[in-house]
């Protein structure tokens, strides 16, 4: 069979979104999940995402990493499903969206979308962590998936895909792991950001989750106040906003852009 898919992006992070309302896709085939995100030899993405039939909201959104694995959500992956889901008639422009870390809500105007959040939790501050160079303070929250955030006084220079790795897989965050944020300071309301991002085990150029949970966790720490403009690797600016609460933050919402890059056909065959 053939399956028809989108390629988009928000900042950046690029995804395969297919319409699978009828639920055929073969979501338990993960290499060949892998295989279609594979750079080289497939179509390329960070991640895949169905949009499903749900019982609590417009649309379930199943998102996959390249590895084929599935995890509970993306905050660019679910502007980017958001736009497509209003576009094909699957939701309105004010959405929900039911995902495994709960439900979402989004609203759609133009190539912008704004998404709030579930409210972020596992709040770990002021922190240490033993690491091959030394020992790290950083901040870690859960803000959809895991986040670990640590601010740096060389950003550019850094090897995130060697400091980011060893938090990624650190005796501490077994036995799911943690994503790894990289953070600079820029002004009051303004920070900077490099990831390195669990089940793509390399940096983005974007990751919607773990620019909220920088913002969140340098808000907590008095770095910044919302609104937050964050800019990341690709250069695209996103905004955080929250409200502070004595036991963390609530109100979360991540603005940024949902952007469309082509359509195209899956080819698909059961044996391989």
């Amino acid at each position: 069979m053939e399956i028809a898919f989108w390629k988009m992006h928000g900042a950046g992070n690029d995804f395969i979104l297919v319409d699978d309302r009828r639920q055929q896709f073969p979501a338990a085939h993960r290499a060949w999940l892998a295989a279609i995100a594979d750079r080289r030899t497939g179509v390329g993405c960070e991640g895949i995402i169905l949009i499903q039939p749900s019982a609590k909201a417009d649309f379930r959104m199943r998102f996959f990493n390249p590895d084929g694995g599935e995890v509970e959500m993306c905050g660019n992956g679910a502007r980017c499903v958001a736009r497509l889901a209003c576009e094909l008639g699957a939701a309105p422009a004010e959405m929900s969206i039911d995902t495994v870390a709960g439900v979402l809500r989004a609203a759609v105007s133009g190539s912008q979308v704004r998404l709030r959040l579930t409210t972020p939790r596992d709040w770990r501050l002021g922190r240490t962590l033993a690491l091959p160079d030394g020992t790290t303070p950083y901040g870690f929250v859960n803000s959809g998936v895991p986040h670990v955030v640590v601010e740096t006084k060389d950003l550019e220079g850094l090897d995130v895909a060697r400091v980011g790795a060893a938090i990624r897989y650190h005796a501490d965050f077994r036995p799911a792991g943690t994503n790894a944020n990289f953070i600079a300071v820029t002004g009051p309301d303004a920070l900077r950001i490099r990831t390195y991002e669990r089940g793509v085990e390399g940096e983005t150029l974007a990751c919607g989750t773990g620019i909220t949970a920088a913002a969140l966790v340098a808000g907590k720490l008095g770095r910044v106040k919302p609104p937050v403009k964050v800019t990341c690797r690709s250069g695209d600016v996103l905004v955080v906003d929250y409200t502070l609460t004595p036991d963390g933050a609530d109100n979360v919402t991540l603005l940024g852009p949902a952007v469309h890059v082509f359509r195209g056909m899956l080819p698909y065959a059961a044996g391989g």
